[in-house]
């Protein structure tokens, strides 16, 4: 009696380890798809033209690049790091005092790509340098494109690590 009693625990809980397991699955909540959704619409109504699409990325005081910069109509996915060269136009955090006080804002860029890469000691890396002619603030609350926007679990684990938009 005692080993059927034993066999039946054992297959209640196998059974309800599996139902609890496919719980933990990885798809995403339906309201980060349809803010994945609506956002990829938004970028493919973006109209063409001679500007660029850039979101201040600020790592504290650490990392010396600006943010991310994309082609309008071009995913994040596409954009790439840059450091901004402020000869003509001073960075918008700058140009206020208030370093970093627009980490995540998106802008409409004017300028250019300069065709030079610039190293950065901090992340011992090498970004395009982009020359900063003019902006115009976009929004201080775009939609989320990074991973740690989405998921508290990936929030703790960035920690000083450059995460890339999605």
């Amino acid at each position: 009696m005692n080993n059927r009693v034993f066999r039946f625990v054992f297959a209640f809980e196998v059974l309800l380890g599996l139902f609890l397991f496919t719980g933990c699955g990885s798809t995403m909540p339906q309201g980060i798809q349809q803010a994945r959704t609506d956002l990829a619409q938004k970028i493919a109504a973006e109209p063409p033209g001679d500007y660029f699409i850039g979101r201040r990325y600020f790592k504290g005081s650490v990392y010396k690049f600006w943010g991310y910069v994309r082609k309008p109509g071009q995913p994040w996915n596409t954009a790439q790091l840059v450091v901004l060269n402020e000869k003509q136009k001073l960075a918008p955090d700058r140009e206020k005092l208030s370093f970093g006080s627009d980490n995540n804002y998106e802008y409409k860029l004017w300028g250019n790509f300069s065709g030079q890469t610039v190293y950065e000691p901090a992340s011992n890396g090498f970004y395009p340098e982009f020359v900063l002619k003019k902006y115009e603030v976009i929004s201080t609350n775009p939609a989320p494109i990074f991973r740690s926007q989405f998921s508290d679990r990936a929030r703790t684990e960035i920690g000083r690590t450059i995460e890339k938009p999605e």
